[in-house]
């Protein structure tokens, strides 16, 4: 089940204005570059910003997402034509043979049942040509990153075009490891409508998920860091074998 901030039709409409600055996927595009890929699945698509980002290169993209009302967003997208959209999570996937494989932002740590992480990386997999790779971040435990995420830190007040005044805020509600929930407030004017948001987020060490990849089949290339928040994200570079 998606949070509300992806389902909720009105709160999806405003996701990407409140969070306008999108210089993170600037290093995933570059690395879509680096290993040639000219097939891309973007698992965990949202609104679309990643995958027309590569769409708009040449690249073939196909997103996936269960947020239905993301979903939308995207299709409303100057270039959305050019992306082929799937509403549902990776067991609604095609048969594929993709060169690259990508879950950026919160998309992995977002899948917090270990029963679906493990189908997502065998999904995942099914879906690279061999030789292909999977690309993901994950924050790294030790920085402790939820002990930032309050209001006094995550206020703001945004005006959005055709919308007016939305007023935002996070707040951790519950810390129970491995696991960190944390709850989003917005206030959207001119009518005071309240909406809230939860999410959790699973903190994975980073030899748990080097474990999991193995276990997959997968070859470790490279585990490296984050260049817009170095030091507290692992970026993890896999990939499936070469044929014979």
């Amino acid at each position: 089940m998606a949070d509300e901030c992806f389902r909720h039709p009105r709160l999806a409409a405003i996701y990407d204005p409140l969070d306008p600055d999108r210089s993170d996927l600037d290093a995933y595009v570059r690395m879509a570059e680096e290993f040639e890929a000219h097939r891309v699945l973007d698992i965990g698509c949202g609104t679309g910003v990643f995958a027309l980002l590569l769409a708009e290169r040449g690249i073939e993209v196909v997103g996936v997402d269960p947020a239905e009302a993301s979903i939308e967003v995207a299709e409303r997208k100057p270039g959305s034509e050019a992306v082929r959209w799937i509403r549902g999570d990776v067991s609604a996937l095609p048969p594929l043979q993709v060169d690259l494989v990508t879950m950026t932002a919160n998309v992995a740590q977002a899948i917090v049942d270990q029963r679906i992480w493990h189908e997502t990386l065998w999904r995942a997999y099914e879906s690279l040509r061999p030789g292909g790779r999977l690309l993901f971040e994950t924050r790294d435990p030790a920085r402790r990153a939820w002990e930032e995420w309050n209001r006094e830190e995550s206020h703001c007040v945004a005006e959005i075009r055709d919308v007016g005044t939305v007023e935002s805020w996070v707040e951790v509600t519950d810390v129970s490891w491995p696991l960190v929930t944390f709850r989003w407030t917005y206030v959207v004017a001119p009518d005071g409508q309240v909406l809230t948001s939860d999410s959790t987020l699973r903190f994975r060490e980073r030899k748990e998920v080097e474990s999991d990849l193995i276990a997959h089949g997968y070859v470790i290339d490279d585990v490296r860091d984050a260049p817009d928040r170095p030091g507290r994200e692992f970026v993890f570079v896999a990939r499936s074998p070469e044929a014979g």
